[in-house]
């Protein structure tokens, strides 16, 4: 009998993470978390998920090494990152600490265990303000914070890994994760929260006393700033999608994750009320600095090379499952 393949995933106890590992089991891997716990949440993996949990970080190179040498590995999946966009501003030893020398510890360890497959988690931040949208994999990428920068080192280290050692990589350049597991037995619980859905939700629970809405009077059809929303499902299928690739010994390659459909921030708080059946107070604020007015990604190449596809495109029934989830956990 064929011994299913291990996956190590690093972060496998936050948002993104926790999903994938979801999808991983049900596709038959087996998996091994290792998560310092900054961000995942210990209660959600021993309470949904069968993978075994190692509580520690990825600069620890001696723990990654026994991890290695104990359970045979055959990919990575890495999620594990600081992904605050303004801390990454104010704090930004702390993203090219943790984000790529900690990456760069976890790849060092791969070598030299001979592990040879890893699917990256980027971002759609390493293309800053896009020349034109949809966006594509091609498009000029000029990060306009330390957090997109982080994440576009890691990816000219993974090509430089590929070139020099043979480590395989599929990078996946994220828009905005959104959703819940549809039977609400996992969701987003960020703290701080900074994700527009979730802090609409909380609004909608008597949370927040409002939700701030920055800019109004930008070149869109309601004046708000127009984002592409991912269910978090579907962005954990592409993932066990791109671990498929990786095992059957295909090329590296670099995919957006995308929705392919943009929502403005008037659009997501009124579907939030109609899904809530709440009011949601909203206050008006002038623009942040750096918000470009539309982000879209295309959804293309993934489609046509990794066979993926949007089980849920639509921002009702994304709103529809993290609304679920928010009223289990909070």
């Amino acid at each position: 009998m064929i011994q299913p393949s291990t996956i190590l995933v690093t972060g496998g106890a936050g948002y993104i993470g926790s999903h994938t590992v979801f999808l991983l089991e049900k596709a038959g891997y087996n998996v091994v978390i290792i998560d310092n716990l900054v961000y995942g949440h210990r209660d959600l993996v021993e309470s949904t998920l069968k993978a075994e949990l190692i509580v520690g970080d990825i600069s620890d190179r001696q723990l990654l090494d026994s991890i290695f040498q104990k359970y045979s590995i055959d990919a990575v999946i890495h999620f594990a990152a600081f992904a605050y966009v303004g801390e990454s501003v104010t704090e930004p030893r702390k993203y090219y600490r943790n984000n790529v020398v900690g990456t760069l510890t976890l790849l060092e360890a791969m070598v030299d265990a001979g592990v040879r497959s890893i699917v990256f988690s980027s971002t759609c931040a390493t293309y800053g303000i896009p020349e034109s949208v949809p966006i594509t994999e091609n498009q000029a990428q000029k990060p306009i914070n330390p957090y997109g920068a982080s994440k576009l080192m890691v990816e000219r280290i993974l090509a430089d890994f590929d070139q020099a050692y043979g480590l395989q990589y599929v990078i996946f350049r994220y828009f905005n994760a959104a959703g819940a597991h549809p039977d609400s037995l996992l969701g987003e619980d960020h703290l701080p929260e900074t994700h527009l859905i979730p802090l609409v939700l909380q609004t909608a629970l008597g949370h927040r006393d409002s939700i701030s809405v920055f800019g109004t009077d930008y070149p869109t059809s309601d004046g708000t700033c127009i984002r592409d929303y991912i269910h978090v499902m579907d962005l954990a299928q592409a993932h066990v999608l791109g671990v498929e690739y990786l095992l059957q010994g295909e090329q590296s390659d670099i995919f957006n994750l995308s929705n392919g459909n943009g929502f403005s921030v008037q659009e997501v708080i009124q579907t939030a009320r109609e899904v809530t059946g709440k009011p949601i107070p909203v206050e008006y604020c002038p623009r942040r600095p750096g918000d470009p007015p539309v982000l879209i990604g295309s959804q293309e190449k993934a489609k046509q090379n990794l066979g993926w596809q949007v089980n849920y495109p639509s921002l009702f029934d994304i709103i529809q499952h993290a609304w679920n989830w928010h009223q289990k956990r909070h």
